[in-house]
């Protein structure tokens, strides 16, 4: 049976915060030992020589800091204070330094609760999450009972409520589905797909603009995480019927390249971010494979036909008719339907052969 891996995030019950926020704290000083550490022996000295640069590796850093775990992390399980050293010396060969930001655990400048764990740190136990002796409830809407667990965290989010987040492995179902689509990313439509269906722009940010602005002016920072809450919740749900529908009707998809990072630099700015165009492609590309569905990011190009009569660059018209053969043009379904030809066409050469 196929599987792919996905991760499953529950809340935890908020009897267990202070719990979380004690292990959290030992979290940030295993990792701010690591880096210590770390810069300490970036740069040895040699007598007549003089400054040479030295690697520490993770192994080498748990043995080191073993001693301080005991005095300063003592309630840290084995794997997570492994992993959280690790994880540090992932970030420097990622950001290439020896020294990374320190993790305060408060003041302005506190950092979210965060602590990792390995396979087989955490496991279901009569109706809980058991980890490092500790039993935890939580409100379980997947059945995880079902699901053997794999690595994963617990984490905190701006308005102080933890989950726990774990990886797991879950059948492909396939849909069975033939259809190919082409969707074509906007602002005034987010999304339009080359058989008309749309995804309306709800303008969540927008919406709620003017109370979050009145929130920050009266300096409410409880009220603001809370509206950013809202709203990201709300452009998640709408994104991910939106997704989950398209993927289930459909054994292609093909989407439009689109880099909302470089159109956020931009006057569009606020209305690229409130578009949700990685989140919607991020979606779609998981649901794609959880159904066992063809996806495809590839870049538009302009039909065979280039009338006078068609839009031009930056125009603001909507719909137009083909002088060439007179059929009328909804705008975005014709650049849905470009992108979805030029899908069709990289499907062709990147089609499986028969022989496997």
């Amino acid at each position: 049976m196929e599987t792919q891996t996905k991760t499953l995030s529950v809340r935890l019950r908020d009897k267990h915060v202070l719990l979380l926020r004690q292990l959290a704290f030992e979290v940030n000083q295993v990792w701010n030992a690591a880096n210590a550490e770390s810069a300490a022996f970036s740069r040895i000295p040699i007598p007549g020589v003089g400054w040479i640069h030295g690697e520490t590796s993770a192994f080498a850093l748990q043995k080191s800091l073993q001693g301080m775990r005991t005095e300063r992390a003592p309630h840290l399980h084995s794997h997570t204070y492994q992993e959280v050293i690790a994880e540090h010396g992932k970030k420097r060969r990622q950001f290439k330094t020896d020294k990374l930001r320190w993790r305060c655990s408060g003041g302005s400048k506190r950092l979210l609760g965060w602590i990792p764990f390995k396979v087989g740190s955490a496991v279901w136990k009569n109706g809980q999450v058991r980890y490092n002796g500790q039993f935890f409830k939580v409100w379980d809407s997947y059945g995880l009972s079902q699901y053997p667990f794999r690595s994963g965290c617990f984490s905190e989010d701006t308005q102080g409520r933890w989950y726990f987040n774990v990886a797991v492995s879950v059948p492909i179902q396939h849909s069975g589905a033939t259809a190919a689509v082409g969707i074509d990313l906007g602002l005034k439509d987010y999304a339009t797909c080359s058989d008309g269906v749309k995804l309306e722009a709800s303008q969540i940010y927008r919406n709620a603009e003017e109370r979050l602005a009145k929130a920050q002016r009266a300096g409410n920072t409880k009220q603001v995480r809370t509206i950013h809450a809202k709203i990201k919740n709300r452009r998640k749900d709408v994104i991910h019927k939106f997704t989950t529908l398209i993927a289930r009707s459909h054994g292609l998809i093909v989407v439009g390249d689109v880099s909302s990072s470089k159109l956020a630099k931009t006057r569009m700015a606020k209305s690229v971010l409130d578009a949700g165009w990685f989140m919607l492609k991020t979606q779609l590309k998981d649901n794609a494979i959880g159904q066992s569905v063809v996806f495809a990011e590839v870049v538009c190009s302009c039909c065979g036909s280039l009338p006078d009569s068609r839009p031009k660059r930056l125009s603001g018209l909507r719909h137009w008719v083909c002088s060439d053969c007179g059929a009328t043009h909804d705008r975005d379904i014709n650049a849905a339907q470009n992108i979805l030809n030029v899908g069709l066409g990289w499907a062709l050469v990147h089609k499986p052969s028969d022989n496997g």
